[in-house]
């Protein structure tokens, strides 16, 4: 069974396939540069010591050091965290940031934490890895399990190690640390700049009845700004359910059910509301679906049930190489995600800025330049798309992939 770092690679193969390329920058990109793994023992609340199995990757560091975040999930492994480095790299390149790519994570269940264990497992990451990352080397983010909160007791570990306050090592930071402004809701709002700037390509009207995969934070952000918009969401799910709504949401009950009651099934039996196995979601009538979730969720098994005509992937990988198949079969298009997510990544660079150069941007200077690099890129990957008649994911990675081998050749041969 092909892995998820094995789907990543094949679709960057893929894409080099419409390049004239010398073979050596693709065989570089099938290693990570560098994969380090880490034990970190914990004292716990109950007086206990659990260890817990830790990693960070650093994939390619042609167009700079290398960014992304780092997970707290059960499921964390070493192949996940380097698929996702590899995404991270071609996600840069795709925004055109002088990044390269990275990623992080631990094995561990984020709820069963403490918040102190949460925070002395986040100190532990710091000191395991602070040769690995640095403002000028490799840049943390959160993800999947992390928040702001744990971004805070990295950059303060770090500070702590290196003897002077460092804010540029991480992103994601509470805006009182030097995070920046418009962080909270920049993957949502970077996949709604594409879909308001290419509504008209797309097909799409107001009133477009939306479904929701994955109600987190990017989830649901990504319903608020289309809901204010005048779409229509009708069904969205979360680890616990899902729920339906033909008619439409409301949106502040959806929110207030979800911060309130915890998940989203809590609205079920409200006016016009059902609950519906969470695998159905992707079944439900809609004209978008949005996949907001954790990678793999859409196979060659379930793709096929679709009912939607566009797919916005605010998550990394939740669509296999062999679903991709049968849904272009279908002709349902998709926003891939190392463009469509990439607002988070690129608010981070504008937070990383900030920090270097010690100044803060008003929230409309943060939006105004996230929608101008995402309308930017969403035209060069349709550009490339329409010239070679590929797909936008592969006209994506083809983008991403010229990039990073122009960075290659030009830092000469040595580096083969």
């Amino acid at each position: 069974m092909a892995t998820l770092f094995d789907n990543t690679l094949k679709r960057l193969i893929e894409a080099a396939e419409h390049l004239d390329l010398d073979p050596r920058f693709l065989e570089k990109l099938k290693n990570a540069l560098e994969m380090t793994q880490a034990r970190l023992p914990i004292r716990m609340d109950d007086g206990s010591t659990k260890s817990f199995l830790a990693f960070r990757c650093r994939y390619d560091d042609s167009l700079g050091p290398t960014k992304g975040g780092i997970r707290f999930h059960q499921q964390v492994n070493g192949d996940e965290v380097m698929a996702l480095a590899l995404m991270m790299t071609s996600k840069c390149a795709v925004m055109d940031l002088p990044f390269g790519g990275a990623k992080g994570g631990v094995m561990v269940d984020p709820h069963s934490l403490s918040n102190m264990e949460h925070e002395s497992l986040s100190r532990a990451y710091v000191r395991a890895f602070a040769h690995v990352i640095g403002p000028d080397r490799d840049i943390p983010a959160p993800d999947v399990g992390t928040n702001e909160k744990t971004m805070a007791w990295m950059m303060d570990e770090y500070s702590t190690i290196v003897g002077k306050r460092t804010p540029a090592v991480i992103t994601g930071k509470p805006v009182a640390l030097g995070g920046s402004l418009g962080r909270d809701d920049a993957t949502a709002r970077g996949a709604y700049n594409i879909i308001e700037h290419k509504a008209r390509t797309l097909g799409l009207k107001r009133g477009a009845r939306v479904a929701i995969q994955g109600f987190g934070n990017a989830g649901m952000h990504m319903a608020q700004l289309m809901a204010a918009d005048g779409y229509k969401i009708v069904a969205a799910s979360d680890s616990k359910g899902a729920v339906h709504a033909p008619a439409g949401f409301d949106i502040g009950e959806l929110l207030a059910a979800k911060l309130h009651g915890g998940n989203v099934t809590s609205m079920a039996g409200s006016a016009g509301v059902s609950e519906i196995p969470g695998d159905e979601l992707l079944a439900v009538d809609c004209e978008v679906l949005v996949l907001a979730a954790l990678e793999n969720m859409v196979h060659k098994g379930n793709a096929g049930s679709i009912k939607a005509r566009l797919i916005v992937e605010l998550a990394n990988g939740p669509v296999t190489p062999e679903a991709d198949e049968v849904l272009k079969a279908m002709n349902v298009v998709i926003l891939p995600d190392i463009l469509t997510n990439a607002g988070g990544v690129t608010v981070s660079y504008f937070e990383w800025v900030q920090n270097r150069e010690g100044d803060r941007w008003t929230l409309d200077q943060v939006h105004a330049r996230l929608k101008t690099a995402m309308e930017r890129e969403a035209d060069a990957v349709w550009a490339y798309a329409r010239e070679k008649n590929i797909t936008l994911r592969t006209a994506a990675y083809v983008l991403a992939l010229s990039r990073i081998a122009a960075a290659m050749e030009a830092l000469g041969t040595d580096k083969f």
